[in-house]
């Protein structure tokens, strides 16, 4: 193999460090298959974060031949609702994923309770009387030890009284929690005998009002993925710290040795993942909803016209690690360019108009002009655009007086509109105040795209014909917060001080008949303009678009 090849080979087998602990495992006969899971809390909607850990945990799979669960990890009642756990199912399978089996945490409560009483019957786990605020100080702080509990020495047998009396309600919430007896002055403080169940009397959206007892994530995490015999649990960074207790659990039950690895979870730039600050942003109407298309979250991002596509283009450039960093929001929105470039279909809209009257072209006269969908496709799909007498072109495009590199629309200047002829400005009409509300034109016969001679001109600028233009509700997004990093929010300040009062514009604007009939279920290109796709709210006499992205940026990833 000569050294271009060598290098080429290299390069496709660049793996990441999870990679290469998988490939390290089945290399050394450890696991015949490996088995990710995906488990979100159904107390809000997924975002572009959870987007990340979906790609790469159903991704691996599909690369070594695994399979991947679904697992709800419903342990928290007053939290969670089956909204959640419907709108968390469309959203894997809006991004194209299928799981194994749809699990939840609930599912094993029995199993759970079953090995707290074993781990209470070997002396490990203890029913304490202590409020949470007791507790927590308790706990001491990194350079002191904590305290044992005064009820750390109750004898297993009335522990076990106590904790059956904790599950058939008998206590009420914050009475008593059980907590794992480790040790109290462990250097890592999760070990400082840590919270096992703690009473909570609330109807579960699955189990009911079976329990008033529910388990606490690190309790729960590592027995139900050795339950499923997860080999590779894969967690973001934050949750390192609690992998030394997830192994307790799991090795001092002895149960299937599931083990956990962690990557760096997604910092985007003027964006907030917090589920419970988007919570507040929907509560409070800041925001039109979960859904509302600057929202992070994935039915928000869909809504704005984002694609399954660019998410997992987005998460491949960004790759897996181990160091926190900000990822720039425009490599996101390069990434939604790019796939709507190569098959999103092309329409004329005019958002801020002025009336162009082409005064030597025929009245009542009408033209359709076959144009193509996607130029990318010159003998692919077409559609048919109308042209007459009067048009209406954007008022950007048009400057009275024009600098020397303006190639536009300018007095006595020509352009040629898109697909058709080069036109020529001879009069400008204003109002009253001042403001331009109609150019005479004249046009060149001449200069048919395909009967006609071809003369060149600088400029091409887009239109749409006055008989035939549909109006349309055009709104403008941008990004929701004015803060580029939301992690950095001042003390003095609330993050919702950082909104931005221009996230949203809405206007009309006038489109060609065409757009109305595109069924292509995807983004559409308003050309010259940006990526716009059509809303929920459209009804047939008010069709509402939302721009996705705008058309062109400077942006170049690296």
């Amino acid at each position: 193999m000569n050294q271009e090849s060598n290098i080429a080979a290299q390069e496709l087998r660049k793996v990441n460090f999870i990679e290469e602990i998988i490939e390290a495992d089945l290399a050394a006969g450890k696991f015949k298959s490996i088995m990710t899971r995906f488990p979100p809390e159904p107390n809000g909607y997924l975002h572009l974060g959870h987007a990340k850990s979906i790609c790469l945990n159903f991704g691996l799979a599909e690369k070594y031949g695994g399979a991947t669960n679904l697992r709800y990890d419903d342990t928290n009642p007053t939290k969670e609702d089956t909204e959640y756990v419907d709108s968390i199912k469309e959203d894997i399978a809006w991004l194209g994923f299928k799981w194994d089996k749809e699990l939840y945490a609930s599912d094993y409560f029995d199993q759970l309770y079953a090995w707290a009483e074993e781990m209470i019957m070997k002396g490990l786990a203890y029913v304490d009387d202590q409020t949470q605020e007791e507790i927590r100080l308790g706990r001491g702080t990194v350079d002191k030890p904590g305290t044992p509990s005064p009820w750390r020495d109750r004898s297993p047998e009335e522990n076990l009284r106590l904790f059956r009396e904790m599950r058939d309600g008998k206590y009420a919430d914050g009475e008593k929690v059980l907590r794992a007896k480790i040790d109290m002055a462990h250097p890592n403080m999760m070990f400082r005998d840590p919270l096992m169940y703690r009473i909570k009397h609330a109807s579960h959206h699955r189990t009911g009002d079976k329990w008033c007892i529910y388990p606490m994530y690190d309790y729960t995490h590592g027995q139900c993925d050795s339950i499923e015999h997860i080999t590779h649990s894969i967690c973001t960074l934050e949750f390192d710290v609690h992998r030394p207790l997830y192994d307790w659990f799991i090795e001092t039950l002895g149960i299937f040795p599931s083990h956990q690895y962690e990557f760096a979870r997604l910092n985007l730039t003027y964006t907030l993942m917090s589920k419970r600050k988007l919570l507040e942003l929907v509560q409070k109407g800041l925001v039109s909803g979960w859904d509302d298309p600057r929202m992070p979250t994935l039915c928000g991002v869909r809504r704005r016209g984002y694609t399954p596509e660019s998410l997992k283009m987005f998460c491949e450039k960004i790759g897996v690690s181990k160091r926190e960093q900000l990822i720039d929001l425009q490599l996101l929105e390069w990434c939604v360019r790019q796939d709507l470039n190569a098959r999103s279909n092309r329409y004329m809209a005019v958002q801020d108009p002025i009336k162009v009257t082409i005064t030597n072209y025929p009245e009542g006269q009408v033209e359709w002009f076959d144009c193509p969908l996607n130029p990318a496709e010159p003998e692919g799909p077409s559609r048919k655009v109308p042209f007459s007498r009067e048009i209406l072109i954007d008022r950007a495009d048009f400057m009275e007086d024009a600098p020397n590199k303006f190639f536009r629309l300018r007095p006595d200047g020509e352009v040629r509109l898109k697909y058709t002829y080069i036109i020529k400005c001879n009069e400008i009409v204003k109002d009253e105040n001042g403001r331009i509300v109609e150019l005479r034109c004249t046009y060149d016969p001449t200069t048919h795209p395909k009967t006609g001679q071809w003369r060149s001109v600088k400029g091409t600028i887009h239109w749409v014909s006055v008989p035939h233009a549909k109006e349309i509700v055009i709104r403008n997004y941008d990004k929701l917060f004015t803060l580029p990093d939301m992690s950095e929010v001042p003390e003095d300040k609330d993050y919702k001080d950082f909104l931005n009062p221009d996230s949203l514009n809405i206007g009309k604007g006038f489109a060609e008949p065409a757009l109305l009939e595109d069924a292509s279920g995807i983004a559409v290109q308003f050309e010259r303009t940006g990526y716009y796709v059509k809303d929920p709210d459209s009804t047939p006499e008010v069709p509402v678009f939302n721009r996705t992205v705008t058309l062109k940026d400077s942006y170049k990833p690296e």
